[in-house]
């Protein structure tokens, strides 16, 4: 079964990572590396079971393709998941094997800092290869990547806003924001400096106190947030929460936050937000700040070169909404089409490349 989805979803490679010593149990994934060497996180959970795991580095890893395609990065997408309690089996051993397996792979997968591991475990992957990113910035890296992936998630609500009111501004615009973790926090403030108003939830009442504070906002239930009167509903938590139930009570006329695979079901709730009028940017270009970051970190870590790539996720938008209108299909499905015509037309340049050099070799 795993050879069969493996085949039909065009993956190139899965790695099983074990070490007795330090307890360590991973699975690599390479999707894609068309565009450039895979470039994924390393994310930690208990999963209950191993078929789970698999199940989630491979969706993972296809995810990442198409976010660094779309990106316009010269990458392509992979992806690391490490099972176990991120409470309890941390250790450097630990962390130390992952790096040696990913030194493994020569460079065909780059790792970086996902759900439940840190910069310090970055720090510590790094002593065994140089194919990681995120790590500390007394290395000359990005550190935390977190501020960027907001002031994308800040350019693309722009651009959706244009979308979707005429105008990019977001003076005066009400964005309700369901989560308000690190990346949420920094872009609250993005838009509080901008002029907008605020409605926030969260399930932690510290970070909703917080942007109460802070910028003012308006705080509400968790499951008030999808009924509440606003012109932008930014999703920055959970996935799966455009749904059958959640869209009907909706009063927004765009969405734009920072949470993967908001969509539960990508064509059927696409289009029903599109019934409704509401003008949906896709996460995964939406979120990309954070990888455009720790990717400049390949070519030498340049601060304004990189918050200058992150600001071109406006233009990657627009890029978007101009597919979703001339071919008649929804932001998601143009999403995916930009990411797939872009490795499609590189495959066929490397492809004649290829050739030539077969040539010139005979002719030798």
């Amino acid at each position: 079964m795993i050879f069969e989805e493996m085949a039909h979803n065009d993956y190139e490679q899965l790695v099983f990572c074990y070490d007795e010593v330090s307890g360590l149990k991973a699975i690599i994934c390479i999707h894609d590396t068309t565009l450039g060497p895979a470039l994924g996180g390393a994310r930690m959970w208990n999963y209950e079971t191993e078929e789970e795991a698999i199940t989630d580095v491979l969706r993972l890893a296809k995810g990442m393709t198409y976010k660094n395609a779309a990106a316009g990065l010269n990458l392509g997408g992979g992806k690391t998941v490490i099972i176990g309690d991120a409470k309890k089996d941390k250790s450097e051993a630990f962390f130390r094997s992952l790096g040696r397996y990913i030194n493994s792979l020569g460079g065909r997968y780059i790792t970086a800092e996902d759900v439940n591991t840190t910069v310090q475990d970055m720090d510590l992957i790094y002593q065994e290869t140089p194919y990681v990113c995120g790590i500390s910035e007394s290395y000359g890296s990005g550190g935390d990547p977190s501020p960027k992936t907001a002031l994308g998630v800040y350019m693309a609500m722009k651009r959706t806003a244009k979308e979707a009111f005429g105008d990019d501004s977001l003076k005066g615009k009400t964005v309700a924001v369901q989560g308000v973790g690190n990346v949420a926090y920094t872009m609250c403030g993005l838009l509080h400096e901008e002029g907008a108003e605020l409605i926030v939830t969260d399930i932690n009442q510290e970070a909703v106190d917080r942007a109460v504070e802070d910028y003012g906002a308006t705080a509400v239930g968790l499951d008030e947030i999808y009924g509440v009167e606003a012109d932008i509903f930014a999703p920055c938590a959970l996935g799966g929460i455009l749904n059958d139930d959640t869209i009907p009570q909706m009063k927004v006329k765009a969405i734009c936050g920072s949470a993967n695979n908001q969509l539960q079901d990508d064509v059927k709730h696409s289009e029903m937000l599109a019934e409704k009028g509401i003008v949906y940017a896709p996460d995964y270009v939406v979120n990309s700040g954070g990888v455009v970051n720790v990717a400049d970190e390949l070519e030498g870590y340049d601060e304004e070169r990189a918050v200058k790539k992150v600001k071109e996720i406006y233009n990657q938008m627009d890029k978007i909404f101009t597919i979703a209108k001339e071919d008649d299909i929804s932001t998601a499905e143009a999403a995916d089409r930009l990411a797939e015509s872009r490795i499609n037309q590189i495959m066929r340049v490397r492809s004649t490349f290829s050739l030539n050099e077969k040539n010139q070799f005979k002719k030798g």
